[in-house]
């Protein structure tokens, strides 16, 4: 800590601290909580942020604070207006009339101020006493939009746990790491295929949610976020959800009942209602006049406290989808757990795309050209399809994106579903989905319906590689799919993370490298047509290895540079997932 007298003070100090660090300037007059300052300091996520009386900012941000303060002095040594107020307040100003995002956190009921006088002064001390300011950093310390089982089951006592890990120094990533050994713990419970080994794993799940909705808590709590763990978390809630489906489809197997189709199936559905939702939100993220009746009536209906919560509870949240598979683990079967799983998000997924169909097409929104790069970026399309889409761009005005790319999607899925084995079939409809999939994305994706593309690219490509392994009737080739399909899955949900950090998509030589989606849907069916039954299972297992080994070094190598730099932390209060 250092003490300044004045503007041109606090711009002396500047100069001489290292230009890598972060910098806060404080009125010495400060009233208000601790939580409001560290509020206002200490939050990794922006690189400048205010609460009355102080003002930080992020090295990024240094140059522009050194010239605020530099304006500030100036401004004292005229002895005009700007020589009124608190020195942090007038800085803050400066920064926003220069152009800088200054982020100003919502305290409530928690006091920040520089009290004007004596009396002032003590009127603002009694506010801090009457505040129970441990409570509100408690309730604080909960995400703002949740699901039921989340919100009134987990959270009410698991914010405490987080405090508890607060205390004792641990940090949300291990508490994310110790949530993922948990699950896989539980997975390998399931994996026994006895009575007390799913009694066992359903527990264990549930206690690996607790600790999912705790270290994001502890993250709210302490104000640890980072771009490290932002990546951790969301990467590992994918990472326990599929590989608790792999343990329950092993131990169905020891009990002579094969579920890999089932297994499969519900990862490949639940995959392409998120890609849905990423599409969604990314067409519409900055998108201009974005208003629709449909959305206001969702807002009419968010006023009714009962009706918000059915809303959230239809779309199967994380925690009410957790919570049903943990409790039928426990009480049924595996063959069960995954019925009702299926029935569950296939009606989660009817009602959520349906209205974002309604509202798309009864908005009227300016789509901006970062959204149509997100949406090309989700698409993920290989060489084959932008050759196609640069020898064929002019078939696009044809017909909407969406049409060709779900055209190209049914034909090689029915058709790998329809045909025998081994035939050519797949490999002639693999052909023209490469075609149509360059079509589909020629041009921007802009249009209403346009955020449908990756979406049907993702069913396109799961789909047809889970028909054609379960076509092949041999013992492995499920399991084997579900690899692949779980390697190429964690490339997509990359994808989205580094689009929401906005740090852009993967490389381009890494999309070529794995062959985009429509090159693997190729690849799968001249495979499936050119070797026999075992042979197949052992290509889909070496591909599935591959394209694991490529994206998860790349994707390691990527979000560990990027925390190492300090690079923005990252920090995902939407929908969950």
């Amino acid at each position: 800590m250092r003490i300044a007298t004045d503007a041109a003070g606090v711009g002396s100090l500047l100069d001489v601290i290292p230009a890598d660090e972060r910098v806060a300037v404080v009125d010495a007059r400060f009233v208000g909580h601790v939580h409001a300052l560290r509020l206002g300091l200490t939050d990794p996520r922006f690189d400048a942020s205010a609460v009355p009386g102080a003002v930080s900012v992020r090295p990024p941000a240094r140059p522009e604070l050194a010239l605020a303060v530099r304006r500030a002095a100036e401004g004292m040594a005229r002895g005009g207006a700007v020589a009124a107020g608190p020195v942090a307040d007038t800085v803050a100003a400066a920064l926003e009339d220069d152009g800088v995002a200054v982020h100003r956190p919502e305290l409530g009921s928690l006091v920040a101020t520089v009290p004007a006088d004596p009396q002032a002064g003590n009127e603002a001390r009694q506010a801090v006493a009457a505040v129970d300011e441990e409570a509100i950093r408690l309730r604080s310390a909960v995400k703002s939009r949740d699901g039921f089982f989340t919100t009134f089951c987990i959270s009410p006592y698991s914010r405490y746990i987080a405090r508890w890990c607060a205390r004792r120094g641990l940090t949300p990533n291990q508490v994310t790491t110790a949530s993922l050994l948990t699950a896989l713990i539980a997975a390998g419970c399931a994996a026994t295929g006895t009575r007390g080994g799913f009694v066992a794993a359903g527990v264990l799940l549930l206690f690996s949610f607790v600790l999912d909705c705790t270290d994001g808590q502890l993250a709210r709590y302490s104000l640890q976020y980072s771009t490290l763990g932002a990546w951790l978390d969301a990467t590992f809630d994918r990472a326990k959800e599929y590989a608790y489906y792999a343990g329950l489809a092993l131990g169905a197997a020891r009990g002579g009942d094969d579920v890999w189709a089932l297994a499969l199936g519900a990862m490949v559905l639940q995959t392409c209602r998120h890609v849905v939702d990423f599409s969604f939100n990314e067409a519409n993220h900055d998108a201009t006049a974005n208003t629709s009746p449909t959305a206001a009536l969702s807002d009419k209906l968010d006023s009714v406290g009962w009706t918000v919560w059915l809303r959230r509870m239809i779309v199967l949240p994380i925690g009410e989808r957790w919570a049903m598979i943990a409790v039928l683990t426990a009480v049924t079967t595996p063959r069960i757990t995954f019925y009702v799983l299926l029935i569950g998000c296939a009606m989660a997924a009817t009602y959520t795309t349906a209205g974002r169909v309604l509202r798309s097409l009864t908005r009227k929104a300016q789509r901006t050209d970062r959204a149509a790069q997100a949406l090309a970026d989700l698409a993920d399309s290989g060489p084959l399809a932008q050759a196609s889409a640069r020898a064929l761009k002019s078939a696009a005005r044809l017909l909407p994106p969406p049409v060709y790319a779900f055209a190209g999607g049914v034909a090689v899925v029915t058709v790998s579903a329809l045909t025998e084995f081994g035939g050519p079939w797949p490999v002639i409809a693999a052909l023209v989905y490469c075609v149509t999939s360059g079509i589909a994305v020629s041009r921007p994706l802009k249009a209403a319906l346009d955020w449908l593309v990756p979406p049907f690219f993702r069913v396109a490509e799961y789909g047809t590689i889970l028909v054609l392994a379960a076509n092949s009737g041999v013992n492995g080739a499920l399991p084997a799919a579900f690899g692949l399909v779980a390697a190429v899955a964690y490339h997509h949900y990359d994808t989205v993370y580094r689009i929401r950090g906005d740090a852009g998509a993967p490389p381009h030589w890494l999309v070529r490298a794995i062959g985009g989606h429509e090159g693997r849907v190729l690849v799968v069916t001249v495979v499936a047509a050119l070797l026999n039954n075992t042979d197949f299972t052992v290509a889909l297992t070496a591909l599935a290895v591959a394209v694991a080994l490529v994206v998860l070094v790349e994707s390691i190598r990527f979000w560990v540079t990027a925390h190492g730099r300090g690079a923005p932390a990252v920090h995902d209060e939407g929908e969950p997932a």
